[in-house]
């Protein structure tokens, strides 16, 4: 028996998960203690639940997700609302230095995938499909590599291999960033001025606060960038480089942002697109989790799971030891090192979910809300390309 929710039904349920997730992360001290983001605790404990109604009852919930993906641009967009040209030419230095540290991991990430793969007697490319084609790389990466190589190499299962790495890679990214970041930040007695913040945050709120002129004015920059990104998209699908869907909104956000002093008329309000881009990153998060088809993937885990576990010690160890050091040692660098678990494990959305929970904690860092966010958006697949066609290039892979 299926049950379908319609978009509307579908949006409700993703808020009630959201309230769920913060109920039960503010009740657990294990979840609180380890800034795990709300979205992964709501959404994870709701595909549990549907994963037990579909193996005990045979009942299976059906969502409308035509929401989700505008969700996510709208995340994105508020990104670039939020990228000023001085921050950018400020952060400049640190992302060239966090690109070199991402194309580094990317590099061991594979190498931990084919080494494993071997050990297991299976083929490297199941190697490859379970490292940073669909950890770093997420869906629609795998999605791509997995057709190629059943097509190439008759490789059997790697649509459902690269699915299930995918999409266990985006919950291990949400659970890992917050307790690796935070340990960090205790170990080396680092702040990032939480008290400061929030009565900075009070400060702005009393002084401009959010009102309906603000809302409304801020969504209508949002569905004008959205529409404006749809739009670009589809003019260069084409082209010889294409980017992906979300970084065109970004693209637009960033230039509005910037180029706000030739429109008078337009004024964008912090706190407003702030709001916005928390809801809509919580909102797409619970949605994708919840969606999640547990039940689907329970015919890989044997050899997955020790796959997904060599992967995982093998970022937890990495962001620790060499994104935290190389970035300097200092609370930004724990901030970066919790959102880089985020993406390199998952997405930038996880990513940037990671670093909200664990500065709504322990205080503010401009800084890695900067680099961390524009390597996942602009550079992270273009480096990931680089790796995997490097790899591809190897003898060992046949082609």
């Amino acid at each position: 028996m299926a049950i379908t929710l319609d978009a509307t039904q579908t949006l409700a349920a993703a808020i009630a998960i959201l309230f769920v997730g913060s109920a039960v992360q503010t009740r657990v001290a294990f979840l609180s203690n380890n800034n795990i983001p709300v979205p992964v605790v709501g959404g994870l404990l709701f595909a549990i639940l549907t994963t037990v109604l579909y193996l005990g009852l045979d009942l299976r919930i059906d969502f409308d997700m035509g929401l989700k993906e505008p969700m996510m641009l709208a995340f994105f967009t508020t990104i670039g609302l939020g990228a000023d040209a001085a921050l950018l030419r400020q952060g400049g230095p640190r992302l060239l230095l966090f690109a070199s540290v991402c194309l580094a991991y990317l590099l061991l990430q594979d190498a931990i995938g084919v080494a494993t793969a071997i050990g297991l007697d299976l083929h490297p490319l199941v190697g490859l499909l379970s490292a940073s084609i669909t950890l770093s790389g997420g869906h629609g990466t795998g999605a791509a590599y997995a057709s190629s190589f059943g097509e190439v190499q008759n490789l059997a299962g790697a649509m459902e291999l690269a699915m299930a790495c995918a999409t266990f890679g985006l919950i291990l990214g949400g659970l890992i960033g917050g307790p690796v970041a935070g340990r960090l930040i205790r170990a080396h007695g680092l702040s990032g001025t939480a008290h400061e913040r929030q009565e900075h945050q009070q400060e702005e709120i009393e002084h401009d606060p959010i009102d309906s002129d603000s809302l409304l004015g801020t969504l209508f920059v949002i569905l004008l960038c959205l529409i404006g990104g749809a739009m670009l998209a589809r003019m260069f699908s084409g082209a010889a480089f294409t980017l992906p869907g979300f970084v065109w909104s970004l693209l637009i956000g960033v230039l509005v942002r910037n180029l706000e002093h030739l429109f008078p008329n337009v004024r964008l309000h912090p706190p407003t697109v702030d709001a916005i881009g928390f809801i809509s990153l919580s909102v797409f998060l619970a949605m994708a989790l919840m969606s999640l088809r547990l039940w689907e993937l329970l015919s890989l885990a044997g050899p997955m799971l020790v796959m997904l576990a060599a992967q995982t010690t093998g970022m937890i160890l990495f962001a620790s030891f060499i994104t935290f050091r190389v970035m300097g040692s200092n609370y930004d660098s724990a901030i970066i090192a919790g959102g880089h678990c985020g993406f390199g494990m998952g997405a930038t959305p996880t990513a940037v979910a990671n670093m909200e929970a664990l500065t709504r904690r322990f205080g503010p860092s401009p800084q890695a809300f900067l680099v961390v966010p524009l390597m996942g958006a602009f550079f992270i697949d273009f480096l990931n390309a680089l790796v995997i066609q490097g790899y591809l290039a190897l003898p060992v892979f046949g082609f």
